[in-house]
C-alpha cells in the first residue's frame, strides 16, 4: 500500500511538471504551481548545456544585486534558456537571475520568471529573427514574443527574458 502511495504522489509531481503554461507562484490566481528550484541545481543544468553565467560581484548571494542567483528559480526558466541556447546555437551567458535589485511585480526575476543574457549578435539575431516583434514596453525596450508566449526584451545592453513556460523543451 505504501508503494502506490508513493507511485501516486509521483505520478502527481510529474503530472504538474509536464502541465501545459504551468504558472504562477503559490498564492497567486493562477490554479498551476511552479516548481522552484536551487541555485545548485539551476547552475549543473545550465553547466550541462553549456550556458555560462556572470555576476558584477562575483557572487550568487540571493540578496546582493550584484550578484547573479538562481536560488527560487522557476524550473520553467531553467529549462526556457536550455531551449534557447539548444535551438539557437549560439553562446548564452546568464548575467542576472534571482537576485534582489531587480523591478518587482509577479512575473519578475526575484519570483523566478526572469533571466537576463549578455547582448551576443548571434543571440540577439537568433531572436529577431525567429521571435515576432510585438512593439515596445512601457520603459521602451523592444519585445520579441516565442512561439510559446515567453517575451524577449531588449534593455540596450542585455536581453531581459520572462519564461511563463519552457519554450517548447
Amino acid at each position: 500500500m505504501r508503494i502506490r502511495s508513493v507511485l501516486s504522489t509521483f505520478a502527481l509531481v510529474l503530472g504538474a511538471l509536464f502541465a501545459p503554461g504551468f504558472g504562477v507562484v503559490s498564492g497567486a490566481t493562477d490554479a498551476h504551481a511552479v516548481t522552484k528550484i536551487s541555485h545548485s541545481t539551476a547552475t549543473s543544468m545550465f553547466r550541462s548545456s553549456g550556458i555560462t553565467w556572470s555576476s558584477s560581484g562575483g557572487c550568487s548571494d540571493r540578496n546582493n544585486p550584484t550578484c547573479t542567483s538562481f536560488e527560487q528559480l522557476n524550473l520553467a526558466s531553467a529549462k526556457g534558456a536550455q531551449t534557447l541556447k539548444s535551438a539557437s546555437g549560439c553562446a548564452l551567458n546568464i548575467t542576472g537571475g534571482t537576485e534582489t535589485g531587480h523591478a518587482g511585480g509577479t512575473y519578475s526575476h526575484w519570483n523566478g520568471y526572469k533571466l537576463d543574457y549578455a547582448k551576443y549578435t548571434c543571440v540577439g539575431n537568433y531572436i529577431k529573427n525567429t521571435f515576432t516583434y510585438i512593439g515596445v514596453r512601457g520603459d521602451g525596450a523592444p519585445q520579441w514574443k516565442s512561439g510559446s508566449g515567453n517575451i524577449y526584451a531588449d534593455e540596450g545592453n542585455h536581453w531581459d527574458v520572462t519564461y511563463y513556460n519552457c519554450g517548447g523543451c
